[in-house]
């Protein structure tokens, strides 16, 4: 449906209605007096009533115009907010990103990362989802996320990548293990041990670099609970079910019954983070483009 009116016949009408004068109205709109008042009436003739009472002296409203200024003025502030929010969108200033994370994020880099946007891109809405590596990949193909923090490695054509934490492991055991009292673990010291794992399907990376690493020195612990959430695998550390591999920033979870030990692994043996974005999305999405820039800049 078309407007009976004008948005220029709008400004003109608040600026008399609030000076109260035609030649002060003038003044403000950087414009003469009877373009000003040809205006008007022009948007006194679009509605068929008559807006304001004009005397030699003096400028009134009418009860038509009083109840149209305030209508008149949030229409015109709508309009503002509207371009505003254009050109925020335009600049990347303004709009929503859905995130993708794994569990392992959570104790360093998502925080960071969160506050990190909040501080510089505060119109802009980051969207938590909390999904293993390949449950992301698959939403990123189909574009229910537009940016995830997974576990490399991706080898995907159409994606690019940018690494955000590589860390050593760390070893989570009972408060009452033999072990616990030792300063520091080599990797001997966990044969026939009793280990909490990531679930292969979802903790992915983690679970076939620390078999790996567990075949190549010769050692077998006894896998006793395959979970997918590292708060679930400390809570079994605390109750005795056994040891875990942990990321090093795991350690920063303070829990009852569980004390955290340094452990020789292997020099390629590291927990890694990254994140991964549709290479299209950066050309085509000023928001994801400075979304991207903005965490290339975020020291993990």
């Amino acid at each position: 449906m078309s407007l009976p009116f004008q948005f220029s016949q709008l400004r003109c009408f608040v600026a008399v209605a609030t000076e109260l004068h035609f030649g002060r109205a003038a003044q403000r709109l950087n414009m003469t007096q009877p373009p000003l008042s040809r205006q008007v009436q022009q948007l006194e003739h679009a509605l068929g009533v008559r807006l304001l009472e004009r005397g030699p002296h003096a400028v009134r409203l009418t009860p038509a115009g009083q109840a149209f200024l305030g209508e008149a003025q949030r229409v015109l502030e709508a309009a503002q907010s509207a371009a505003l929010a254009a050109r925020r969108a335009d600049t990347g200033e303004e709009g929503s990103i859905a995130l993708g994370y794994v569990a392992g994020a959570s104790f360093s880099v998502l925080p960071k990362l969160v506050a990190a946007a909040s501080a510089q891109l505060p119109r802009v809405q980051i969207v938590l989802r909390d999904l293993s590596s390949s449950e992301q990949l698959e939403a990123l193909r189909t574009g229910r996320l537009d940016a995830g923090i997974v576990r490399p490695p991706v080898a995907l054509a159409d994606f690019d990548s940018l690494s955000l934490l590589r860390e050593p492991f760390a070893a989570a055991l009972p408060a009452g293990h033999r072990l616990a009292s030792r300063r520091r673990l080599r990797l001997q010291d966990l044969d026939g041990e009793n280990l909490v794992m990531y679930e292969p399907g979802q903790g992915g990376r983690m679970y076939e670099l620390l078999t790996s690493v567990f075949h190549t020195a010769g050692i077998t612990p006894h896998c006793v609970q395959q979970v997918r959430q590292t708060y679930c695998m400390l809570g079994l550390v605390a109750s005795g079910v056994g040891l875990a591999l942990l990321q090093r920033s795991a350690s920063q979870v303070s829990m009852a019954g569980v004390v955290m030990r340094p452990v020789e692994l292997p020099a390629h043996a590291v927990s890694e983070l990254c994140l991964v974005w549709r290479r299209k999305d950066v050309e085509e999405k000023p928001v994801m483009a400075r979304f991207v820039e903005m965490v290339r800049g975020v020291a993990f």
